[in-house]
């Protein structure tokens, strides 16, 4: 008697190993990176952008107007520090805009370079094969001709080509068949929408980090050259320095405004000469959409007003003239201006300083002993002006506006009035001490500004490709067509079975309807048309 033995049981399965902190990560990091390229993921980034741009907007930026920044911080002296902290009077120079504006680049990158390559793929890549089922389909129909299969496929061919669809026949597993595609150029507008969309980022960036612009207020007379020290206000990318400002001179030798009858500036233009330091320079003449344009930068005037001019003379007799600064507007319609003229030279010693403040008037008009002015034009030019001495504090080390004077010093009693006079050109007025001082005439000034913006032709070009790609995806269809023949019942003729499918703007079935119609008609002409008879030889 044998005995079997019983089976041994199989040895379990070793659990799998866990994986290597390497390959951990390096899954963690592709699912980060998968997430980040998603085109769901470049949307939300494009929305906090702009989401991240309101505060720039709302909020004065020290890019623009630093003396805006500091009144709101009087205005506000418990908010504005905290504001401050978050880089809200800097947003767009802050690191959190930064940050989003750098994963929307990476993210739009990540997304549509893949779909580059892979449309780039389909291009040379045949129409796809023709479902099995074509009736199935929205848009489908069946002719029926009296051609063989392979003339009614001719007849579809040669129609579809007309079309400039690519077609592709085959042996089909039910019969002959034939499939078309056109309509490639609405996935290629939509990539260069997106591709456009990076380089107008790039050109923005570019722009940011390598450019800068600079304003000047220029009299009659007066020049400058490219240089930081000698602007006004100015701002520049982090990647520039002084020597890489362009070495460009500009004298203002004449600037005249035009006016329509309502007394609305209708243009200014301001003739200057330019060139290189040390060079002779050449004449021209821009105004406010003609600026002038070298190697890159180009000069704009983007305002104009007065810069009143006087004497000064000492008790001693030592005489001063043709001293002038630019009064600012305070009223754009009549011109009406503000300014202030400092002489910390004149006087002897910091206690015996000079200031005169006062207001412009081209039209001058005296009401109730207060100067105002009635038209924009210098016909009557007067000037009301308060003559101050002391000590201006202009060596205190506190900065201060160079077209007014600190108030601070008046309060202080350190700067104390000692006359006042409303004076046409020619006129003057007496000091206590003796000081003559005389209003000589005015002289116009043109505020003029410098830019260089190394990516403006390149975020020029990104617009207007962008443009292009927006009207290839809005106007273009992306559609293919299916055709297939089989023998007709009875053994006569050919059942030509048609399908479309669509993808784009407007309505498939009127375009299968008119496709259809034009196949039925070139099928019936062909199927009339009789055999060419042989050549005689």
């Amino acid at each position: 008697m044998s005995v079997v033995a019983p089976p041994r049981e199989s040895a379990a399965a070793p659990p799998p190993a866990p994986p290597s902190p390497g390959r951990r990560l390096a899954a963690r990091l592709l699912h980060w990176w998968r997430r980040l390229t998603a085109m769901r993921t470049a949307i939300i980034l494009l929305f906090l952008l702009a989401l991240a741009a309101v505060p720039g907007s709302l909020l004065p930026q020290r890019s623009l107007s630093k003396t805006n920044v500091s009144r709101y911080f009087t205005d506000h002296p418990v908010l504005a520090p905290v504001l401050d902290r978050l880089y809200l009077f800097d947003v767009f120079s802050s690191p959190w805009f930064a940050a989003i504006y750098l994963l929307l680049f990476i993210s739009l990158i990540g997304c549509v370079l893949p779909r580059a390559l892979e449309h780039a793929r389909g291009l040379r890549a045949a129409p796809p094969l023709a479902p099995r089922n074509l009736l199935r389909l929205p848009d489908s129909g069946q002719l029926t001709t009296p051609l063989a299969g392979g003339a009614a496929l001719d007849v579809v061919e040669e129609e579809l080509r007309v079309r400039r669809f690519r077609v592709v026949r085959r042996e089909g597993v039910a019969g002959p068949e034939l499939s078309a595609e056109k309509g490639y150029l609405k996935e290629t507008g939509n990539l260069l929408f997106h591709l456009s969309l990076v380089a107008l980022l790039l050109g923005l960036a570019g722009g940011k980090l390598w450019g800068y612009e600079g304003s000047i207020l220029l009299t009659e007379g007066q020049g400058f050259c490219n240089s930081f020290q000698q602007y006004d206000s100015y701002k520049s990318g982090p990647l520039v320095s002084g020597a890489d400002l362009t070495p460009l001179c500009i004298d203002l030798q004449d600037f005249r405004a035009t006016y329509e009858q309502n007394l609305t500036a209708s243009s200014f233009t301001a003739k200057i000469s330019y060139g290189a330091p040390g060079q002779a320079g050449k004449d021209a003449t821009i105004g406010v959409n003609d600026p002038l344009r070298v190697d890159g930068d180009r000069v704009y005037v983007t305002g104009h007003g007065f810069s009143p001019t006087f004497s000064v003379t000492l008790p001693d007799g030592t005489k001063f003239t043709d001293l002038s600064v630019p009064f600012l507007p305070s009223d754009t319609k009549t011109m009406s201006s503000e300014g202030a003229l400092k002489l910390p030279d004149l006087g002897k010693g910091k206690d015996k300083q000079l200031a005169l403040q006062g207001l412009f008037a081209p039209t001058g008009l005296v009401q109730n002993q207060i100067l105002t002015s009635v038209d924009p034009r210098p016909l009557a030019p007067e000037v009301a002006i308060f003559a101050y001495q002391g000590y201006l504090g202009l060596d205190s080390g506190i900065p201060q506006s160079v077209y007014s004077l600190d108030a601070t010093q008046i309060d202080r009693g350190r700067l104390t009035k000692v006359g006042a006079a409303n004076l046409t050109p020619g006129q003057s007025m007496t000091l206590p001490d003796g000081t003559k001082i005389g209003f000589t005439g005015v002289k116009e000034f043109a505020a003029l500004q410098f830019s260089h913006d190394p990516g403006e032709y390149w975020v020029l070009g990104s617009a207007i490709s962008l443009l292009v790609g927006l009207l290839g995806m809005l106007l273009l269809r992306r559609e293919r067509v299916f055709a297939r023949v089989a023998p007709a019942a009875g053994g006569g003729g050919t059942v030509l079975t048609v399908a479309t499918l669509t993808r784009g703007s407007g309505e498939s079935g009127p375009r299968f309807a008119a496709l259809s119609d034009d196949l039925g008609a070139a099928l019936g002409a062909r199927a009339s048309k009789p055999e060419d008879s042989p050549r005689d030889s």
